[in-house]
């Protein structure tokens, strides 16, 4: 049994392409909209499941390796995807749910300032987070801050909103050491990744040397000038990779 799934969809489910969208800590399915109507324009059917201790959901096993099982129920009868984004937190996640993926298609995997190695920096990020859903930040807050689009803004503060204490506790005390850079050395023959970095002048979390340099069908690219949001931030850069996929197929 897998209890409470909850998630959000947009565009039509007989779409030839699907995608999978897998957000990051203390945010939502609903906080991907802005990327999912770009992918819905380009004929994509978009899902995006909500992760366990988030939108409400219950949970007591926040390891890497069971927030990636929880989402097994998303291939049942081998439902396949084109495209498999992941952002921060979420791409790590993606990163386990490798073994998941069906063999039946290729598959283009996004991951987005995904946090891979933090063990000197993890005391430090977890009081930040717990600061943030004790302390939720207003829309017009945001909007000020960050310079984000309202609605941008308002789905991410609705994703705080909407996670507690014990969520960022868990993930932070089960994934210890936060080691996940070789995860890397699994990707399946028909998997192709890119990872999104950041730039660390602007608060990345994904740095380049924790990025294997030498492993097949994996690909980096910088983002000078864009900060960890890349979903709000830069968006255009995840369409760029998807299009790229494509060009050569």
């Amino acid at each position: 049994m897998y209890p409470s799934i909850s998630a959000s969809q947009w565009g039509s489910p007989t779409a030839s392409k699907k995608a999978l969208l897998i957000h990051g800590l203390t945010s939502c399915s609903s906080a991907w909209e802005s990327v999912a109507q770009l992918l819905v324009a380009e004929g994509f059917f978009v899902v995006a499941p909500n992760l366990l201790g988030h939108a409400w959901r219950r949970g007591t096993d926040f390891r890497m390796s069971a927030l990636a099982e929880d989402l097994r129920p998303y291939f049942i009868n081998d439902m396949s995807y084109d495209v498999v984004i992941g952002r921060s937190l979420g791409g790590t996640v993606a990163l386990s749910l490798l073994q998941f993926l069906p063999k039946t298609k290729e598959v283009t995997v996004i991951l987005l300032d995904p946090p891979l190695e933090m063990e000197g920096t993890i005391e430090m990020d977890k009081i930040w987070f717990l600061n943030a859903v004790t302390n939720v930040k207003t829309t017009e807050e945001l909007v000020n801050d960050l310079g984000w689009s309202r609605r941008d803004c308002v789905l991410h503060a609705l994703g705080v909103s909407m996670c507690d204490r014990t969520t960022i506790e868990g993930v932070f005390s089960h994934n210890r050491p936060w080691s996940f850079s070789g995860l890397f050395k699994n990707i399946p023959p028909h998997v192709k990744i890119t990872v999104l970095v950041s730039d660390p002048k602007a608060g990345a979390v994904c740095h380049l040397e924790h990025i294997p340099c030498d492993v097949e069908r994996l690909n980096v690219r910088y983002l000078p000038g864009i900060g960890h949001c890349i979903s709000y931030e830069c968006p255009e850069a995840i369409m760029d990779v998807i299009q790229l996929q494509r060009a050569k197929l």
